[in-house]
């Protein structure tokens, strides 16, 4: 019986279930009230026709609430306004009543149903802005085309339950395009229920490819649809102008790279170089005697500026192979004063007007490093301690254990930087003062960090009440192994 009942209504109209249903609850109203008539007023008789059209009103529509008022008003009519079992009406009074209760009944239905139009709308509204608003919150963020094509893949498929959705977004002139296909099994019918172009003011993104069942979408579900088409669009127009831009400043910042480079290095190599040629041609000039103190002179400027074209050329490379990753440090067991020491003696001519005061506790253990990157490191500090030191002001450096940690520091009595500077100051080509004023390339200090870094160390300025400090953090431990003393290396 539930079967063929299910089978019936497949057939009939919904509209024809509902105007039944108007008549039965009108016709049920009216025995109920007919069996209790004898204890009620005309009045709240009237009254109670009135709770069908509320009721028809609220679950389907106007309509049918004006149906059930008809109803409503020709049941009180026929039953409950003499002479009975007749339409006719025979007393002014009741004439006045009915008229009233249909003016009633039909503006009550029309109020009610657009209380429920608008309510809703408001709901279908809540519903289009609640999807938008997950779409846009899915998509925030992502800058990835890929990833976003299959974001708004997923979220179509969760929003109008499609079958299938295929995106395909522009990727470039004599590329393929990149797709993306929401749920991935299933075959694929040809042609597609329906193709959306996604495009924006300025240029087509890609298309929307959709399969689906039912043979046309509701309004509000067409203009959804269309919106999550644009948002898809300008997610894409966002990507690939995020990656244009990266681009851009990827080669801005090369551009930059490139000419501080250039500059620095062209600067610093023309002054040694210069001097170089000079001191030679004035040794080839046959006027200077062997033995004089001019000629030792002359070879002795040579020999450094010989050796700061090589401290240049060794920061070059230097900065090449942490940037490559290619810098893997030979660590070794030494000491950090000895190292320090043989920086000294090579750097003994500029360090004339500036003396290397050393302050390390007895028994400072030795410290796994590289001797020749932690060479270079040294040599940049106390060369960057020179140029901003007053003149014959000691550069102090000092060593301390703390926290399984040898901290080493190297102070000298320059001006303090600005706060500002400090977090910049280790940067590739970070100048404090004018490059005018204080010669360099600005890449000494950036490899110092490369080169600690490598050790799995940290270093860091800071300013300090009588000058300015470098400071190194390089751990005692070496693959497990605990620190050794002095004498203690088995290695060089």
């Amino acid at each position: 019986m539930r079967t063929n009942f299910l089978t019936f209504s497949k057939h009939v109209p919904r509209w024809s279930f509902r105007l039944l249903a108007s008549v039965a609850i009108v016709g049920l109203l009216t025995f109920i009230l007919k069996r209790v008539e004898s204890g009620l007023q005309i009045q709240l008789i009237a009254l109670l026709y009135l709770l069908p059209v509320l009721g028809c009103t609220m679950a389907w529509g106007l309509t049918f609430g004006i149906i059930a008022g008809f109803l409503s008003f020709l049941a009180f009519n026929y039953y409950f306004i003499q002479p009975y079992f007749t339409l006719t009406v025979h007393q002014t009074q009741d004439l006045i009543t009915l008229i009233v209760f249909l003016l009633v009944s039909i503006v009550v239905s029309q109020l009610v149903g657009q209380a429920r139009a608008a309510e809703r709308l408001a709901k279908k509204r809540e519903w289009e802005a609640m999807r938008l608003y997950e779409l846009n919150s899915a998509l925030a963020g992502l800058t990835e085309v890929r990833a976003i094509l299959q974001t708004v893949a997923l979220k179509l498929v969760e929003t109008f339950h499609f079958q299938q959705v295929v995106i395909s977004a522009v990727s470039g002139a004599g590329t393929n395009p990149i797709t993306s296909r929401f749920p991935q099994e299933g075959d694929l019918k040809e042609p597609c229920d329906l193709s959306l172009s996604m495009y924006t003011a300025r240029n087509t993104e890609g298309e929307m490819r959709l399969w689906f069942d039912q043979s046309d979408l509701s309004l509000e579900e067409t203009r959804l649809l269309a919106t999550f088409s644009n948002q898809a669009a300008l997610a894409l127009e966002r990507a690939r102008l995020f990656k244009q831009e990266q681009l851009a400043r990827v080669l801005e910042e090369s551009d930059r790279v490139k000419t501080s480079l250039l500059s620095s290095v062209s600067h610093e190599l023309r002054t040694p170089l210069a001097v170089i040629k000079a001191s030679s041609s004035s040794l080839r000039s046959g006027t200077i005697e062997w033995d004089s103190d001019a000629r030792r002179e002359l070879v002795e400027t040579i020999d450094e500026e010989a050796d700061a074209l090589n401290l240049l050329v060794g920061n070059l490379l230097d900065m090449s192979r942490i940037e490559a990753g290619a810098l893997h440090p030979m660590k070794r067991w030494n000491s950090i004063p000895e190292i320090v020491k043989g920086v000294c003696e090579k750097m003994h001519s500029q360090l004339r007007r500036n003396p290397v005061v050393f302050d390390f506790p007895h028994g400072f253990p030795l410290v796994p490093t590289d001797y020749m990157l932690m060479e270079q490191v040294f040599a940049n500090l106390l060369s960057n301690s020179i140029k901003y030191a007053p003149e014959n002001a000691p550069i102090r450096v000092s060593g301390k254990v703390e926290n399984e940690q040898a901290v080493i520091s190297v102070h000298n009595q320059s001006p303090h930087v600005p706060e500002e500077h400090l977090e910049h100051i280790f940067d590739k080509f970070f100048r404090v003062t004018q490059a005018d004023k204080i010669t360099g390339t600005g890449l000494g200090l950036s490899i110092c960090k490369g080169l600690i870094e490598a050790h799995e160390g940290r270093i860091w300025a800071e300013n300090r009440p009588d000058g300015f400090a470098f400071n190194i953090a390089l751990p005692l431990m070496a693959e497990g192994e605990p620190p050794k003393l002095p004498g203690d290396e088995t290695d060089g």
